[in-house]
């Protein structure tokens, strides 16, 4: 089985350019899922993926969550029907945003076991089905949150996705105070360990984490993050490459866990590529200096 699986998100278009870098993963965005498309692509995309070593997808950013019955069914119709194209493209993973929290508490948790449940019956043979985690407590999907849903919904092929950057923002305040600055300092390669540990509490199957670099804006009194190229926003990257590097090794390959890691880079489009493979050096860098 394969310790380390790395890439990032490519239509169909892209999958020649990804490959030829080197990229073990693929995934397929979430924009594909929000087109009318043939089930036909999905096929294809998959046996044109048939050089990467895992293809996961991202569902279309559709809410688990609606005051509306109605829409709550329209999403989890949409969403199942991606879960079933997903599964078309070969996929092996199946990420999901949650979406915000519309009555709040327990009452909310309880709601989204419900719709996962209802995504992934007849599904849990073929996908594993991983939460997203969410950068502000407006927003389903602290790990408390998604632990309780993975409990609810009581099935083995259900996962966490910690997306890093989010877990940065909500455990380090950067939501409430906006001072990005401040929290970085405090994102330490042993925050970034406990982070690293608390997910594989969460983690069966695979180990499946994303990252992209952030910066923020105001929408009324609520901060939103804007993804920005490698090197240009938050959290650092060095304290988190060390500590993924460590934990790899010391917590995952030298105890023999049956467990993929995947490290999906979902920054922006434009330096999509080029941030990839410096991700995916920062890291591997320094597993060299546990191996070697």
């Amino acid at each position: 089985m394969p310790i380390f699986d790395w890439g990032t998100y490519n239509g169909f278009s892209k999958l020649k350019i990804a490959e030829l870098l080197g990229t073990r993963l693929t995934e397929i965005p979430p924009r594909v899922f929000m087109r009318r498309i043939d089930e036909s692509y999905f096929r294809s995309y998959g046996e044109a993926a048939k050089y990467f070593t895992t293809i996961t997808a991202h569902a279309p950013y559709y809410s688990l969550l609606s005051y509306d019955a109605e829409t709550r069914e329209r999403s989890i119709r949409a969403l199942k029907r991606s879960a079933e194209l997903s599964v078309a493209a070969r996929a092996e993973v199946y990420n999901m945003h949650i979406g915000p929290h519309v009555w709040g508490g327990e009452r909310d948790i309880d709601a989204v076991a419900e719709a996962v449940k209802e995504i992934i019956s007849g599904l849990e043979d073929k996908l594993y089905f991983s939460l997203e985690t969410s950068h502000a407590p407006w927003l389903v999907g602290s790990f408390d949150e998604i632990k309780a849903i993975i409990e609810k919904v009581g099935s083995e092929r259900v996962i966490v996705s910690p997306q890093l950057e989010n877990v940065y923002m909500y455990e380090l305040g950067v939501h409430a105070h906006g001072r990005f600055d401040e929290a970085n300092k405090n994102a330490t390669k042993d925050f970034w360990l406990r982070v690293l540990e608390r997910t594989l509490e969460l983690s069966k199957g695979y180990f499946s984490l994303r990252f992209a670099q952030v910066t923020g804006f105001y929408l009324g009194n609520k901060l939103l993050k804007k993804r920005v190229p490698l090197g240009k926003g938050y959290p650092d990257l060095e304290p988190l490459a060390e500590a993924l590097a460590e934990f790899m090794v010391k917590k995952i390959y030298e105890p023999g866990l049956p467990i993929e890691i995947h490290l999906i880079y979902t920054g922006p489009p434009a330096t999509k590529y080029r941030d990839t493979i410096r991700l995916y050096q920062a890291v591997m860098e320094r597993v060299l200096t546990y191996i070697s």
